[in-house]
C-alpha cells in the first residue's frame, strides 16, 4: 500500500547545513533537499559568496523556510536543548546506520575540498559517518542523513515486500508548485 504525501510524522526538529560550501550546484541540492525532507531550517557557515548563485534549489527553498548565514563558527547561535552533528568521514566518526539521532539536531556537513574545521569540531556534540569508501558529493550526503533521520524518527510501518504491479503509475506535475 503506497503512503500518500507527507502520511509520517517525524518527531523533533532538525536543521541541515554546511561549513565553507563553495559550489552553487551543491549548496542548491543541499537547500532543495533540505525543503524536501521537511528541515527546519537550513544554514550555512563561513560560505563563499559565489556558492549563493545556488540555481539548483529549484524548489526556492528560502521561501519555504528560514536560512541562515553565519560569517564564522563563533557566531553560530542554535535554539536550546539542539544538539550539533557534525557529519565527516574521519576516524573515531559513529557509522551513520548505528546513530541514534537526537529529537532536537543541527547537522553540519565540510566543505567539498576539505573537512569540518576543527573548531566546528570541538563544538559539534557527535560526529557522524556515512560508511563509504571515499567521501561523496555534499549534497548527496546531506540527503542520505536527512533520509536515515527520517527513517529513525518517522511513523512509518514495517518495510514491506510489494510486486511492482502494486504500483500505480504516476500522472500529473511531480514538483513541489502542483
Amino acid at each position: 500500500m503506497p503512503f500518500p504525501e507527507r502520511s509520517y510524522s517525524m518527531r523533533g526538529y532538525f536543521a541541515i547545513g554546511a561549513e565553507r560550501i563553495s559550489k552553487p550546484m551543491n549548496l542548491g541540492a543541499l537547500m532543495r533537499s533540505a525543503h524536501a525532507f521537511g528541515a527546519n531550517f537550513f544554514f550555512t557557515i563561513a560560505a563563499n559568496e559565489q556558492a549563493f548563485a545556488a540555481k539548483s534549489d529549484t524548489s526556492k527553498s528560502v521561501d519555504h523556510l528560514p536560512v541562515y548565514h553565519w560569517a564564522s563558527v563563533a557566531e553560530m547561535t542554535l535554539p536550546l536543548r539542539c544538539k550539533l552533528v557534525g557529519v565527516e568521514l574521519i576516524e573515531g566518526a559513529i557509522d551513520l546506520p548505528a546513530f541514534k539521532h537526537p529529537l532536537q539536531a543541527a547537522y553540519v556537513l565540510g566543505p567539498e575540498l576539505g573537512v569540518l574545521s576543527d573548531e566546528l569540531l570541538a563544538r559539534c556534540d557527535y560526529v557522524i559517518k556515512i560508511p563509504t569508501a571515499f567521501c561523496i558529493n555534499v549534497g548527496t550526503a546531506g540527503a542520505i542523513v536527512m533520509y536515515d533521520r527520517m527513517r529513525s524518527l518517522g511513523s512509518f510501518p514495517d518495510r514491506m515486500d510489494a510486486p511492482s504491479s502494486a504500483f500505480k503509475p504516476r500522472s500529473g506535475k511531480l514538483s513541489v508548485d502542483q
